[in-house]
């Protein structure tokens, strides 16, 4: 059977000191997102053996341990490579463009992403997102792993919000870890997924009025 496998680290835990701590990023790696990627796979080989019993009395407990341990595998695996001790600043090219008409401003999506990661309601996300509907960039909260999240959105960007990702370090002031986080985003990373993302067409052009579908990428 195909197993979902925990990345490595495309730097040393250390490498994004100061804005996140060694400590927090060996927790963070090697305990909490190993350990969904070990779930997930547990609820893998439970709904197989469903099937191979033909027993789906306990589908939807199963269904419910995958949607979220495979999304928090998802999730933090983009989150890593969002990260580089290289990064920061501000994008350019037809993620910077993107930005700019969608947000108006690179500023204002800044505070955007820093306020809708500042307010989620327990534990979750924040992430930039393509939506391939109205072919535009939108930021959405992502509750536990996946609640809430817009159907078919692409994860460009994600910001964690779980205490594990900052408490250790930061303590109450979460907002100061979000802020920290702009110094370290690797946007070569986020313009890769933006390319990728902007190819995706559902075939639902009349379920938006106006879309001018993907923008060209120069």
């Amino acid at each position: 059977m195909t197993r979902y496998v925990l990345p490595d680290l495309p730097y040393d835990y250390g490498a994004l000191e100061p804005h996140i701590s060694a400590e927090i990023m060996k927790l963070h790696h090697d305990v909490h997102h190993h350990a969904y990627v070990e779930k997930a796979n547990l609820a893998l080989e439970k709904l197989r053996e469903a099937q191979r019993r033909d027993n789906f009395e306990q589908i939807a407990a199963l269904e419910r341990q995958l949607a979220f341990n495979v999304s928090g595998h998802v999730l933090h695996s983009i989150f890593w490579r969002n990260l580089t001790p290289q990064g920061g600043g501000e994008p350019s090219g037809t993620l910077a463009q993107a930005i700019d008409t969608d947000f108006g401003s690179f500023h204002a999506f800044r505070a955007q992403m820093v306020s809708a990661a500042s307010t989620i309601l327990g534990a979750g996300w924040a992430a930039l997102v393509w939506e391939p509907v109205l072919g535009r960039l939108c930021t959405v909260q992502i509750h536990d792993h996946q609640d809430e999240a817009i159907q078919a959105g692409v994860p460009l960007l994600v910001m964690d919000a779980w205490e594990h990702a900052y408490y250790l370090q930061y303590r109450t002031e979460k907002g100061r870890f979000f802020q920290a986080l702009f110094n370290l985003w690797n946007w070569a990373d986020v313009q890769a997924r933006l390319e990728q993302a902007r190819t995706l067409d559902l075939n639902l052009a009349e379920t938006a009025a106006g879309a001018a579908g993907p923008p060209a990428l120069h």
